[in-house]
């Protein structure tokens, strides 16, 4: 079955040079000057596309392989399942973006079956750097899809030696983990960069996964797969490395800097959404709340951590 990957920034090209040293790869992206002509990405210095790696400009042309890997922004999904102009029915549209839609509400498998109701969709996420996944360093990701014997091909089709997918049929937890943490990971970097220290860290990891466990259930997760890469190790990664862009905003924002506005910042708008869904379900979200202010500057750092510190005491 043949593959292509949706998108050049940093994710998708790792993807593509991962698989492309075991099989032929079609890697689409919206500028490929620089791809044709170096065979490298300025997204990921010193890695150079395995010659099993084609690169098009050519949306619809990309879109016509079996198995496609959506690797764009999750903000930007939408406007790319627009864009391909034919039905994928029986295609295998697998999500490799985190967050959740701010217009519709919904993860990217939604969206997969809105805009293509007759593709398989499925969603692959987990504690992975682009950088580790080009250099062949050993990673291991969470491959989820509703559709048990296609779940199981794409296992086969998406793994390599140094690649290793485990397999569930739980999609929305899959994504709501790799959503969920990103907002935690800025919380956890505005600490660090206001210097409240490593204890502060431990205790907002800890209260955000639990909020990422009651959201996550409310919306029909089941608890054992926030527990898994997709969760619990995605958060342990992106809360505690400069590697995460959005622990990296986290940080600018503790220490009253500037971030680069070119860096997709996931959690920011992620943050909102769990937001808006605290309010609409009734379900308390302090600490995504909070990231939600702050990452639109309607909080300073201090005046966060004083609302996370007044709040009543509970029972754990």
């Amino acid at each position: 079955m043949s593959i292509a990957v949706l998108g050049g920034g940093a994710f998708g090209t790792a993807l593509a040079v991962a698989l492309g040293r075991k099989r032929a790869v079609t890697l689409w992206a919206r500028d490929v000057t620089g791809l044709h002509d170096t065979r490298q990405s300025p997204r990921l210095p010193g890695v150079t596309l395995p010659d099993a790696v084609t690169v098009t400009g050519d949306l619809n042309e990309a879109a016509s392989r079996d198995t496609l890997l959506l690797s764009v922004p999750m903000q930007q999904l939408s406007t790319l399942l627009d864009r391909i102009a034919t039905p994928l029915d029986g295609h295998a549209l697998v999500a490799c973006c985190k967050g959740i839609d701010l217009a519709e509400g919904v993860g990217p498998s939604a969206l997969i079956a809105r805009h293509q109701p007759g593709a398989v969709p499925a969603v692959l996420t987990g504690p992975s750097f682009a950088g580790d996944i080009a250099r062949g360093l050993p990673t291991a990701l969470t491959l989820a899809c509703g559709d048990e014997p296609r779940g199981r091909a794409l296992q086969e089709q998406l793994s390599t030696p140094v690649l290793r997918l485990y397999r569930s049929d739980d999609m929305i937890g899959a994504e709501l983990g790799g959503a969920l943490k990103n907002v935690i990971a800025i919380a956890c970097g505005a600490c660090i960069g206001a210097g409240l220290g490593d204890s502060a860290r431990a205790a907002l990891m800890t209260r955000g996964f639990a909020e990422m466990m009651r959201l996550s259930a409310r919306l029909g997760a089941r608890p054992e797969t926030l527990t898994g890469l997709s969760g619990l190790g995605d958060l342990t990664l992106t809360c505690t490395s400069d590697g995460s862009r959005n622990y990296r905003f986290g940080l600018a924002l503790g220490r009253g800097e500037d971030f680069d506005p070119s860096v997709t910042v996931e959690g920011a708008a992620t943050a909102r959404a769990a937001a808006r869904l605290s309010t609409e379900l009734d379900l308390p979200l302090p600490v995504c709340s909070v990231v939600a202010d702050l990452s639109q500057g309607r909080l300073t750092v201090r005046q966060a951590m004083d609302t996370l510190l007044s709040r009543p005491l509970k029972d754990e």
